[in-house]
């Protein structure tokens, strides 16, 4: 880890809602006219599009299907490094996994390369004289005994909704915004059991803080095709593992409509409402930590 070239990771599973917390540190990075090198968790898959397609066709002849929460389809040593170089001397190398036709057009006119929905950008250069770097994805806390991406990271949110709630936002999303049925999300979630179990819920014993959201309404069946709960619906409950947060402190600047109260010493638990809000308490002072010490 790295008092003058720090690292900051977001990790979660698919729909746990990593997106809606990386928001939040944008608001908070942008407050404090940082700038930002931003690393994109699936840059560091091993597989583009279409091999995926063939070694996940390959892995369930053979028994045991291959998903992207496994340690053999990702770069984590590669992850790792790059952390480390980085609080070394804020350099490395990142790429980007192109997601839609608009990401390919951006890219091919930045680098000249004529890449297409699925594929990698090549490694290059990270940006010069950055002040802190982001990492939002699936492994930003992960740790085998290949790699230990956790152990080059400043600080570490995790978050981790109700695994009731984490697949019903699977579930719409990949519905809504991706060419997928239910029944075929479905079959995603049962593939990547084990994976998950193995690779992405050990990370939350590696963070410094977890946003952990849990419903208030009925979510005993995710895969009905129900709504998402909302965020009036929800408690969060906030753990924390640092020991300057004063949960007291931040539970006082809610207002009395976020029902905020102290579980125990450590956990903070608050209508899912407040979570930007609790996010911002927390984290700005924190963020305003790492920067004070570079």
């Amino acid at each position: 880890m790295s008092t003058k070239h720090p690292v900051v990771s977001v990790t979660g599973s698919s729909g746990a809602g990593t997106t809606f917390v990386k928001k939040a540190f944008e608001k908070i990075f942008d407050q404090k006219n940082l700038n930002v090198c931003v690393v994109e968790g699936d840059s560091f898959h091993k597989f583009e599009r279409a091999d995926m397609k063939i070694e996940v066709g390959k892995s369930r002849a053979a028994g045991k299907v291959l998903t992207h929460f496994a340690e053999n389809a990702n770069h984590f040593d590669k992850l790792e490094a790059l952390f480390k170089q980085y609080g070394e001397d804020g350099t490395g190398q990142k790429r980007y996994y192109i997601h839609s036709d608009e990401e390919a057009v951006e890219h091919n006119a930045r680098l000249g390369t004529d890449l297409n929905p699925g594929q990698f950008t090549p490694w290059e250069d990270i940006e010069a004289d950055t002040d802190i770097m982001f990492y939002e994805g699936l492994h930003g806390g992960v740790k085998t005994d290949n790699a230990d991406v956790a152990g080059q990271v400043d600080l570490l949110v995790g978050v981790v909704p109700a695994v009731n709630i984490e697949w019903i936002q699977k579930i719409h999303r990949d519905t809504s915004e991706r060419p997928y049925t239910p029944e075929q999300v479905t079959e995603i979630i049962l593939d990547r059991m084990q994976d998950y179990v193995e690779f992405i819920t050990p990370q939350f014993d590696n963070t410094h803080i977890n946003f952990h959201r849990i419903p208030l309404v009925d979510t005993s069946n995710p895969f009905s095709g129900q709504a998402v709960p909302s965020p009036e619906d929800s408690l969060v409950v906030t753990t924390v593992r640092i020991d300057d947060v004063d949960l007291q402190a931040v539970a006082d600047q809610l207002p009395v409509e976020a029902m905020a109260f102290l579980q125990n010493d450590t956990t903070l638990v608050y209508k899912g409402s407040f979570m930007v809000d609790v996010m911002d308490i927390m984290l700005t002072p924190i963020i305003d930590g790492l920067m004070t010490s570079k």
